[in-house]
């Protein structure tokens, strides 16, 4: 206990499950942006090669986008949602469970809480005391690994999935609109690797990975998929 009547530990996250909840999405954040600043950025770039037509840029940028968006959104959608499904039927079968063998499964907690590292007799009050308070909580968080009360959200994963896509695709279709002809393309390269830079760099924080392996790994990809693009756009102008 401080001064201020604070003790150590008062100030640290003991939610459970929240604080890794929150670190998931917005690392899933970051991913998203990620994408989203790569595939639009190898798409602008590549339509920059082929022409220097400013609408034409923007529209093939915007479409990409939305149709990025979109997908991300979809693809989080029916991910989480048979995850979301998955931890239902889990559920569902520990409350049959629960209701029909009350005493195995008393046991069975008994039995996980003893192989965690509690000797027999604390694992047995234990798991009585955990029963009595909320029998299926316990089991689903010590069985299942499930937090009831914490299931994942389909929508919000879609949600927030198109809109961490949409800023990152923001970046390149932006730069490469605004900027002037002459230095459109180098402008946008550095601007895209700047921001990957950035992406990688909190990546790196949240997954307590070394910060440079990280930053490199998306710098390069992000680079060589500009590059690849830039060069597909190319040939194709010229063929045009």
């Amino acid at each position: 206990m401080d001064a201020a009547g604070v003790a150590p530990h008062d100030t640290e996250p003991h939610s459970g499950g929240g604080l890794a909840a929150k670190l998931n999405w917005l690392r899933a954040g970051v991913l998203g942006a990620n994408d989203g600043i790569v595939s639009t950025a190898g798409l602008v770039v590549g339509v920059a090669a082929a022409t220097t037509d400013r609408p034409t840029i923007l529209a093939a940028g915007a479409a990409g986008l939305a149709a990025g968006a979109v997908s991300m959104a979809l693809g989080e959608y029916v991910s989480v949602s048979t995850q979301r499904d998955t931890e239902r039927a889990a559920l569902r079968t520990e409350r049959h469970e629960l209701a029909v063998m009350p005493e195995a499964e008393l046991e069975e907690l008994t039995d996980l809480l003893e192989s965690k590292g509690m000797s027999r007799d604390t694992a047995g009050i234990a798991a009585r005391e955990l029963t009595d308070h909320d029998a299926l909580a316990a089991h689903a968080e010590v069985e299942l690994g499930i937090r009831p009360a914490e299931l994942v959200n389909p929508w919000a994963a879609a949600l927030s999935s198109a809109v961490s896509f949409t800023l990152g695709a923001l970046v390149p279709l932006l730069v490469i609109v605004l900027a002037t002809e002459t230095v459109r393309i180098p402008v946008t390269f550095v601007a895209v690797l700047l921001a990957l830079a950035a992406t990688g760099t909190i990546s790196a924080w949240l997954g307590g990975a070394r910060r440079g392996r990280a930053v490199a790994r998306v710098v390069i990809g992000g680079a060589l998929a500009m590059v690849v693009t830039y060069g597909v756009g190319g040939l194709v102008g010229v063929v045009i």
